[in-house]
């Protein structure tokens, strides 16, 4: 048709050809947009593809109206339908494969699942696919194996690498009654585990849940911008009349071409992209980095939030007491020996720190002949001799008025004391503390740089609560709170700007559901905390700062995402209305500026990595 003989003689028969090769590629390659408009006029919704289908329906039924003879002056532009359809499919081509390649976080997710396991039965080992495995069935995972599922140790012993989940980059040793998740790898020795969950409830598939969710659940910009669409689309139509109009007296072909490629070049694609692609790509750019973002709309707030607003217990600190101080005039081999083997049958968390202790260092001892006094402590024999473990006052022997001024000067810097004595004399004391996270200071201090106001909420002692205030160079500290008074501090907080809380998701439920958006500090273990708008899975603090700084990046891209697409049709559009743009031209800059939209969105993911 370009080579000069679809004129003379064969001009019918080229037009014949023409009409010949569009009518399938408009109605069997453009049978999806043609679909997707027709649904859209239908349920009163003007989506993206009816323009499209408008122009290439008017080109083509034109071009008809040419072919059969109703006008003799006209041209047609089977060409045209045939070259804009296809343009338009390698457009959604290109836009599907950068969004795949955008969105590839959940898809690598989902590939460190393996897709089979090795089961034991009481016929032999059978490999199953993952899908049929039930709770209480025992898997076999052998060394340098991805684990398949959630279970528990039955047998075995080795070493997993669950940086996956947890973040932590040092392998975990794994032993009988210890749990094994799905996705984490198997370094050394093997393990015969018995199913907990089911595949689709491990912490691996509720990681994947999570960042799909993200991108279903609009943010309130995505549905605002929704809203717009419909009437960008009815302004389009509006315009292309327009241009029809002007131009149809002097020049019906020119007229026509003219509305049809306004049509075509103000696709709002890259206006209706421009916010959910970047939000997709932030939700799976972060997943990668253990942070799970549950609602869009926190990757708005987090950007502009005044106050951060932390929990003491397992946020700022690790949650656990641990043996810091040892006072005592006898060996103090000797006296952890003694009250570990004492403390070993209690379950309250300072014994269990003791006994931990005692065991890091090889001490043990053994004790008989308990007798527990709830509130006080425990007693027991230990080699015939019996010894008192607990407070101060459930001691037997008479004060020692010097230890006493140390414990009480260890308290007031936030320890707590826990005393040992036979029955005679006090034998010394053990002083504990919650161990405040290696990255606390330095996330704190990140944050003031960044102008935020950082509080702490406890519902600990007040002295236990300023010690690690001052530690951390909190600006404001509340203590000895209740669960659902912090929630009440935080909307007190909330008339002086946005506030971020920060929990460990435990017992923060409310103050989480309060605030204008949370953070809850987890393990993969458990990443459902229902609460948080955000999941971190690592036990540190400095992905709360990368989540902020998420943030502000992914409103950076959106905004230019959007001041482009505004560009692109401020700029187009009168050209096209002027007559400088074909259809075909249209056709291929319209795609282009949707792939822009999303390339430009992929650097969230080039910026985090």
């Amino acid at each position: 048709m370009y080579t000069g003989a679809s004129g003379g003689q064969y001009h019918g028969y080229f037009q014949w050809l023409g009409f010949a090769l569009a009518t399938p590629t408009l109605f069997y390659a453009g049978y999806p947009f043609l679909k997707n408009a027709y649904f859209g006029v239908k349920n009163r919704y003007m989506n993206m593809d009816v323009p499209i289908s408008i122009g290439a329906l008017t080109t083509y039924f034109y071009s008809v109206y040419v072919l059969l003879g109703f006008s003799t002056k006209g041209e047609v532009y089977f060409d045209t339908v045939v070259n804009f359809i296809f343009v338009i499919l390698i457009g959604r081509y290109l836009e599907a494969s950068s969004k795949k390649s955008a969105l590839s976080a959940s898809t690598s997710l989902q590939q460190l699942q393996p897709n089979i396991a090795l089961v034991k039965t009481d016929e032999g080992e059978l490999i199953k696919p993952i899908s049929t495995i039930e709770v209480g069935d025992i898997v076999l995972i052998k060394p340098g194996e991805r684990i398949a599922i959630d279970g528990v140790v039955r047998l075995g012993a080795g070493e997993v690498d669950e940086s996956l989940l947890s973040g932590e980059s040092l392998p975990i040793s794994k032993r009988v009654g210890d749990d094994v998740f799905a996705g984490t790898l198997n370094i050394n020795g093997s393990f015969e585990v018995e199913v907990t969950q089911l595949s689709k409830q491990s912490a691996l598939a509720q990681i994947v849940d999570l960042v799909e969710n993200t991108r279903a659940n609009k943010s309130r910009i995505v549905c605002t911008i929704d809203r717009i669409i419909p009437y960008f689309v009815w302004t389009t139509l509006g315009l292309a009349v327009i241009t029809f109009l002007v131009w149809s007296p002097t020049d019906f072909d020119l007229a026509l071409l003219s509305a049809t490629s306004v049509l075509i070049i103000t696709c709002p694609c890259a206006f209706g992209l421009a916010t959910p692609m970047s939000i997709a790509v932030a939700s799976g750019s972060a997943a990668k980095r253990n942070i799970l973002i549950k609602n869009g709309d926190a990757l708005e707030v987090l950007s502009k939030v005044k106050h951060v607003v932390f929990d003491k217990t397992g946020t700022l600190t690790l949650g656990s007491p641990q043996v810091n101080k040892i006072i005592s005039q006898m060996d103090h081999k000797v006296l952890i020996g003694i009250m570990s083997a004492i403390e070993k049958h209690s379950e309250h968390s300072l014994a269990k720190a003791i006994v931990h202790y005692a065991t890091k260092h090889n001490i043990e001892q053994l004790a008989d002949d308990f007798e527990m006094s709830p509130g006080l402590g425990v007693s027991a024999k230990v080699d015939g001799k019996r010894y008192w473990v607990g407070n101060l006052n459930y001691l037997k022997a008479p004060e020692n008025i010097e230890w006493s001024e140390q414990a009480s000067a260890l308290e007031q810097q936030g320890y707590t004391c826990v005393w040992c004595a036979d029955e005679h004399a006090i034998l010394g004391l053990v002083a504990l503390n919650d161990q405040i996270k290696k990255d606390a200071k330095s996330t704190i201090a990140q944050l003031k740089t960044m102008g935020k106001t950082v509080s702490m909420l406890s519902g600990d002692r007040i002295q236990v609560a300023q010690s690690v205030a001052n530690q951390l160079g909190v600006d404001h500290v509340t203590a000895e709170v209740l669960p659902n008074d912090k929630a009440q501090h935080i909307k007190s907080l909330q008339e002086q700007g946005l506030v971020l809380m920060v929990g460990d998701g435990i017992n923060d439920a409310p103050a989480l559901t309060q605030a204008d958006v949370s953070i809850a500090i987890g393990s993969g273990a458990d990443v459902s905390v229902a609460s948080a708008d955000v999941v971190v899975l690592k036990a540190t603090l400095a992905p709360i700062v990368e989540a902020i700084q998420l943030s502000k990046r992914t409103q950076t891209i959106i905004k230019q995402n959007i001041t482009f697409a505004l560009l692109y049709n401020a700029f187009m559009v009168p050209l096209a209305m002027m007559a400088k743009v074909t259809p075909l031209f249209a056709a291929i800059v319209m795609p282009i500026s949707s792939i822009i939209v999303i390339a430009n969105a992929a650097r969230l993911r080039k910026n985090q990595e």
